[in-house]
């Protein structure tokens, strides 16, 4: 594919682009976003789609992205996503935006009965286009600056298809008769908001081994797994990067009251015993003068 983005990254590119945003009917859009290491979806990539250009927009440096706001609010230009709910979502999360007149081609493939939804299939099948993409890129870490030609090209390649693949689904949608069902969906879409996570109180039971415990050791795993959350949350971080879930079950079946307990055990790491080591003390002791922010966990949980 013949490379036709820019890298949008400062307020003098901004200027560049906003007549043409302003003036298209038609954007495509998709995001890039972290979901596997931050507690809350962290938004790394916007990507914007006009008829003449692909933008990729870079959220993380505090840009002044308001001049998307009245395309994105406008229902006489069209935006065309594919599976946006998240991106919804984020957008609005992140900037307030408010969406009129989605085309989510996800859900109108679906809706047209299709089985297999992945952007590549759905090129494939309906525009004859052999259309693959990396696992690899698609999982790289996108909050790393600079981003690599790679990744860009890669993001830039999830609009690249989204008009023509407009153009056949919304014909078949109207051929079918389906055309109401489908804009009581994408309103739908459109009416998505972000919702914090909460603290799941049966989490700590699908920790495997729960059933193994007796009740002392699954009231301190409740403990633990109430701390982990509000640790996590408060550092957005994904859990798994404060402590595991292994790591959760074998301290809740361990005796410890001391560092040096801690460090014998050989559950944790030093790192993390360094990071969170006096907490996790406090809570597996049974302190009654525990922090503030712990009992809140606890409390929650």
């Amino acid at each position: 594919m013949k490379r036709r983005w820019l890298w949008i990254d400062t307020i003098q590119k901004i200027a560049e682009i906003k007549d043409d945003v302003a003036s298209s009917r038609m954007i495509c859009l998709d995001t890039e976003y972290d979901s596997f290491r931050y507690f809350n979806d962290k938004l790394c990539l916007i990507q914007l789609k006009t008829e003449r250009m692909t933008y990729l927009l870079d959220p993380i440096n505090g840009l002044d992205l308001s001049f998307l706001e009245e395309p994105f609010a406008n229902p006489a230009v069209l935006k065309v996503l594919h599976a946006g709910d998240n991106d919804v979502r984020l957008l609005k999360r992140d900037y307030g935006f408010e969406f009129r007149n989605i085309f989510d081609t996800h859900r109108a493939a679906y809706i047209l009965g299709n089985h297999y939804l992945a952007l590549s299939k759905l090129i494939t099948d309906y525009l004859g286009i052999e259309f693959s993409k990396k696992k690899t890129i698609q999982r790289s870490q996108w909050d790393n600056r600079p981003l690599t030609g790679e990744q860009l090209d890669y993001a830039a390649q999830d609009t690249a298809y989204l008009p023509a693949l407009y153009q056949r689904l919304s014909h078949e949608i109207d051929q079918k008769g389906l055309s109401q069902m489908a804009l009581t969906q994408f309103e739908n879409i459109a009416a998505l908001t972000w919702r914090a996570k909460d603290l799941d109180p049966q989490g700590h039971k699908k920790i495997k081994g729960y059933p193994t415990l007796n009740a002392e050791q699954k009231i301190l795993l409740k403990r633990l797994f109430g701390w982990r959350f509000h640790k996590a949350r408060n550092a957005n971080r994904a859990t798994f990067m404060i402590l595991s879930d292994q790591n959760l079950f074998e301290l809740s079946r361990t005796k410890i009251q001391s560092m040096d307990d801690l460090a014998c055990a050989g559950i944790i790491s030093t790192e993390k015993i360094t990071q969170h080591g006096a907490e996790v003390i406090e809570i597996m002791s049974g302190s009654n003068g525990i922090s503030e922010g712990i009992r809140t966990a606890f409390l929650n949980g």
